[in-house]
């Protein structure tokens, strides 16, 4: 019989603070794919190798957890004031879909990076030496993120002394400010709390019922108090993945959070939307033992915090829920907020389950709405591979 030969696609393949994917130029890809719709996901699909029912991503680009399934297209801004486009897919482990719905922070660390490097930003905007700022629209959410990438000698520059907990090796620093983060279009038409409250009793059923702070800054969130789901705040991965009952805890709290927040109109649609929204506990700062081996102490920290990702714990902290915590952290009276002492701040350093993350946001009340201006982290970003990725010719 007669066989289909691969393809190959130009691709880089980049780590962005604690996550790494696989990212594109919409020039590059093939026709079908160049634009939404079932070619495009199921190219990206075969790209990471998913579904995989062995949940391993073995024939494929991806690394069997929700940090390493990630794509990225890229292209040539055609807004204003802004030099690139940047989208992204979470593609799903083991079910034949990707969720388009939201951002992800840590790749975002990569952009600027990418950007430079494949001619997307004007050359007479970089600095020979110094601190390119590259202007991205974030298209999934409809957001500006401006990334502030080092160069060195007209280059990029990847390497350096930056220690990001999560990540194994120092490298440069990459500083982001996320541009009025809040939500405008999901969830309560533009509240960045779509319920109206700054805490809400969020019913599950089957489950319980819990105090709960429901926020649109960066991407969804549930946040709730950890000791009201029986932990500490310090657990680190195994403590909850190995866990059936746990995940499936979480899963059904996200199911009726998502439901609460009108991000579905149907319990059976969160499904489908498994990037969104993210479910996090919180507690007071307490002495623990990251996943590194390094000793976090409560003094050094002003919260706690662990959250999920595509229904599992995340070994570090996805960077829009950074942002969430540091929204959340900057307004007085939400649970992020009282874990971290329940005082006015407008940065906050939390430990999760690889060591400490800080993040910075300024929030204040305009005609009665919470409004956020920017949120700020710092990631680092690197090229792991450069060159092609090949695909099964008949796989989109």
């Amino acid at each position: 019989m007669a066989h289909v030969p691969q393809i190959k696609i130009p691709a880089i393949y980049m780590r962005g603070g604690t996550s790494k994917g696989v990212f594109f130029s919409l020039k590059n890809l093939p026709e079908s794919a160049q634009v939404p719709g079932a070619a495009r996901d199921a190219l990206l699909l075969r790209v990471i190798g998913s579904p995989d029912s062995y949940d391993k991503q073995i024939d494929g680009m991806g690394g069997a957890t929700s940090s390493t399934s990630k794509t990225v297209i890229l292209a040539k801004s055609t807004r204003a004031d802004h030099d690139v486009d940047y989208l992204f897919g979470q593609v799903s482990i083991d079910k034949p879909f990707v969720d388009w719905s939201g951002n992800c922070g840590n790749l975002s660390a990569a952009v600027g990076s990418f950007a430079i490097s494949a001619g997307l930003v004007d050359a007479a905007r970089l600095p020979q030496n110094g601190v390119a700022v590259v202007r991205v629209w974030q298209a999934n959410i409809g957001k500006t993120i401006i990334a502030h990438v080092p160069i060195t000698d007209g280059a990029v520059q990847e390497t350096g002394d930056f220690e990001l907990d999560g990540v194994t090796f120092p490298a440069a620093e990459v500083q982001l400010e996320f541009m009025d983060p809040a939500a405008e279009e999901e969830g309560g038409g533009g509240s960045m709390f779509p319920t109206g409250n700054l805490v809400d009793d969020l019913e599950v059923p089957g489950v319980g019922t819990f105090k709960a702070t429901l926020i649109n800054a960066g991407i969804p969130t549930i946040f709730i108090n950890a000791q009201d789901l029986g932990y500490t705040g310090t657990e680190l991965q195994g403590a909850i993945n190995s866990d059936p009952k746990a995940l499936a805890m979480f899963e059904t709290i996200r199911a009726y959070g998502a439901l609460r927040m009108g991000l579905i109109k149907h319990l059976d649609e969160a499904a489908q939307r498994q990037h969104t929204p993210k479910v996090a506990f919180v507690a007071k700062p307490a002495d623990y033992v990251a996943s590194s081996g390094k000793a976090i102490k409560a003094d050094d920290i002003d919260l706690l915090v662990r959250a999920l990702s595509m229904g599992k714990l995340h070994h570090a902290m996805m960077g829009t829920a950074a942002v969430a915590i540091g929204t959340a952290a900057a307004i007085s009276g939400t649970l992020v907020n009282l874990a971290a002492g329940g005082i006015e701040r407008n940065a906050v350093r939390f430990g999760h389950p690889s060591g400490t993350l800080r993040v910075g946001a300024e929030a204040s009340q305009v005609n009665g709405e919470w409004v956020v201006k920017k949120a700020i982290m710092s990631r680092s970003a690197r090229v792991l591979m450069e060159g092609f990725v090949r695909v099964p010719g008949d796989a989109f």
